[in-house]
């Protein structure tokens, strides 16, 4: 089931939980660094009420060394595509839940597969809705070191996180000062989801206490996409701290989730679920 190489968790509900005429698949993409048993608490939220989840976390090193390893990020965004047919449920309605930078990071990818021309086999995916929690961030130097370190974690010999950390402060120097260069060749994550030419909904959970991620990158982000003419919704939690929100509003963030995915099933017109001027990348 699956490719050997994509470490993934599914969930199927139990018949007598569905609400829905077809259960929707919920793709959870975890935030750097966490374990499936910190993303499992997640998927209870939609199993309950019926729904196929679909868990997965992308290596730390593919994340935080993106510019080395983004061709793996590309792979696996294709991978978990291949594994909604191999399951069988690819014509269910998809939502997507994805978490910190690092599911942003290659839900980014996903995007990009599904609105490629030349990828018509991935076109028929029904996807209904997007939900950001604690993301997306832009250029944050001080927010990715601290991310950085708590992926690193307390266990770490001393040696290697004195190598570690300031290589990849050097490599986020790099991209920051090469981006008037590199962005003609390839966008950065957050530039590409401001321009990205899906038009599903969008629910954007955050916090102005996050000191991960800026709370100004994703209101701007918000106002982005709104201008676009997309469905937009957003909640500001005001004082949980990143990806924590779920842990200490956990009433109100599941309520905000389960209304959000029943409206997006209940209200998408196809026609809303693409630009219909460029719904396809050349």
């Amino acid at each position: 089931m699956g490719d050997k190489d994509l470490e993934y968790t599914v969930v199927f509900p139990d018949p007598s939980d569905s609400g829905f005429k077809e259960d929707p698949v919920v793709i959870l993409l975890g935030w750097g660094g966490c374990q499936d048993k910190h993303l499992s608490k997640y998927s209870y939220i939609y199993k309950n009420q019926g729904c196929i989840v679909l868990r997965y976390i992308a290596p730390w090193q593919q994340i935080f060394f993106s510019g080395i390893f983004s061709k793996n990020l590309q792979r696996t965004a294709r991978k978990l595509l291949d594994l909604l047919f191999d399951l069988g449920i690819e014509g269910h309605p998809i939502l997507f839940h994805v978490f910190s930078n690092a599911g942003c990071m290659l839900y980014r990818h996903i995007v990009e597969l599904q609105c490629n021309k030349t990828e018509t086999y991935f076109t028929k995916l029904r996807v209904v809705g997007i939900i950001f929690d604690s993301a997306p961030g832009n250029k944050n130097l001080q927010g990715s070191i601290r991310a950085f370190n708590t992926v690193l974690g307390s266990s770490t010999n001393v040696v290697v996180k004195c190598i570690a950390i300031p290589v990849f402060v050097l490599m986020v120097l790099l991209k920051v000062m090469l981006y008037p260069v590199t962005q003609f060749v390839s966008l950065p994550f957050y530039d590409a989801l401001k321009v990205d030419p899906s038009r599903w909904p969008q629910l954007f959970l955050y916090s102005k206490a996050d000191k991960i991620v800026y709370y100004k990158d994703i209101e701007a982000m918000i106002n982005t996409r709104k201008m676009l003419n997309i469905q937009v919704q957003s909640v500001d939690f005001e004082t949980s701290q990143h990806v924590n929100h779920f842990r200490e509003f956990p009433d109100k963030y599941s309520n905000f989730c389960l209304n959000f995915l029943k409206e997006c099933i209940q209200k998408t017109p196809l026609s809303r679920l693409f630009d219909k001027k460029k719904h396809l990348i050349q």
